[in-house]
């Protein structure tokens, strides 16, 4: 990993570009349960699909800086655990933050984390205003995770009732709100 790959640090954590190595960690994370449940199923059979995948959909996403998902390594181990970015979908009017961690890492604080980080960077970086997040209803972590973000429910996805839409005001300081959410 060079410097140039490095788009955000945490405490714990690094925020870098996806690469073709990272192949093996897609074709992991992409098929875990909770990602084949929530997300769904891309069609990921193999380290070979999963390349395809990163060169096709998530790599050409770094077209415009700061922008895409990237790879969310952790620092004591340099293993990937989870992917952590901001996407622009052509069916949204504003950036989402979009994320994905493997089930051994959820639950300890990694995705609060990195999210902090995006949504600082969505906000100094790209000078946003707002930020919108969608995921399923019934995944209660992922809802409860947003609302701790400063996320509120704004209705159901036109193209996809199945899914929230969740929208956050980036006018105030995110660090600041999060941390004292989380806390």
């Amino acid at each position: 990993m060079t410097n140039s790959d490095i788009v955000l640090e945490t405490e714990r954590l690094t925020l870098r570009l996806f690469n073709e190595k990272d192949a093996p960690f897609i074709h992991r994370l992409y098929n875990t349960d909770g990602f084949l449940e929530f997300v769904g199923d891309k069609n990921i059979r193999s380290d070979i699909d999963a390349a395809v995948y990163l060169r096709a959909s998530l790599m050409p996403m770094y077209a415009q800086t700061n922008m895409g998902l990237f790879a969310v390594e952790e620092k004591q181990s340099g293993q990937p655990i989870g992917t952590c970015g901001l996407i622009k979908r052509d069916t949204l009017d504003d950036i989402d933050l979009g994320y994905g961690f493997l089930p051994t890492h959820e639950g300890m604080g990694y995705a609060s984390e990195a999210a902090i980080a995006v949504l600082d960077l969505a906000k100094s970086a790209l000078k946003l205003t707002q930020i919108v997040a969608i995921t399923h209803p019934h995944n209660a972590r992922s809802v409860a995770l947003l609302k701790r973000l400063g996320f509120r429910i704004e209705s159901s996805v036109k193209q996809a009732p199945e899914l929230l839409l969740l929208k956050r005001d980036l006018k105030e300081s995110i660090t600041t709100a999060c941390r004292l959410q989380l806390e």
